[in-house]
C-alpha cells in the first residue's frame, strides 16, 4: 500500500502503464462539481467510482481486497480513517472472493489506521487489504473518487 499527497504523484506513476493516466484524470477533473457514479475511463482498465457517504464506526465495517484491479482512493471532501492489513494465510475470510465484484472480506482487526483527508490518496494492490469510510471523531460526509486499475503481476 501507498499512502501520500497529490503533490508526490508523479513518484509512483512508473508503477504501473496506467497510473500517469489515473494521476491526471485527478489532477485536471474538477472532482468537487463532479456527480456521483461509475465511468468507464479506458474500458475496462481504469475505471473511476465517485461517491459520497457518511463515515462509520471500526466494529461495523470489514476489510477487503481485490484481485482483478488496484485502488487509488482520492478524498475531494472530508475524512477519514482506514484500517491497513497484509493479507496472509492466517486472516479468516468472512466472504470468499467474488469475481464478478471483485472482493473479499476479512472480518480481523486492522493492524493499524491511518488519518486519510483532502489531497491525500492511497494505493491498495491485491494484497492490501483495506478497511475505509471510518469515523475519525464521529459520522463526517465524505465524498471520495475510487480508480480501478486493472491488475497486471
Amino acid at each position: 500500500m501507498i499512502i501520500d499527497v497529490l503533490g508526490n504523484a508523479h513518484l509512483y506513476e512508473p508503477m504501473h502503464p496506467l497510473f500517469k493516466a489515473a494521476f491526471d484524470y485527478i489532477r485536471n477533473t474538477d472532482l468537487l462539481a463532479a456527480p456521483c457514479g461509475k465511468t468507464e475511463l479506458m474500458g475496462k482498465q481504469l475505471i473511476a467510482i465517485i461517491q459520497t457517504y457518511d463515515t462509520m464506526p471500526a466494529e461495523q465495517e470489514q476489510m477487503e481486497a481485490h484481485r482483478q484491479y488496484i485502488d487509488i482512493q482520492y478524498i475531494i471532501s472530508g475524512s477519514e480513517k482506514v484500517g491497513h492489513s497484509l493479507l496472509t494465510k492466517d486472516h479468516v475470510i468472512s466472504r470468499e472472493y467474488n469475481a464478478q465484484e471483485d472482493y473479499l472480506l476479512v472480518p480481523n482487526t486492522p493492524d493499524f489506521f491511518s488519518l486519510f483527508g483532502r489531497g491525500n490518496f492511497m494505493i491498495f494492490y491485491p494484497h492490501d487489504l483495506h478497511m475505509p469510510c471510518i469515523q475519525v471523531e464521529g459520522p463526517n460526509n465524505v465524498k471520495k473518487l475510487v480508480l480501478k486499475v486493472a491488475y497486471t503481476n
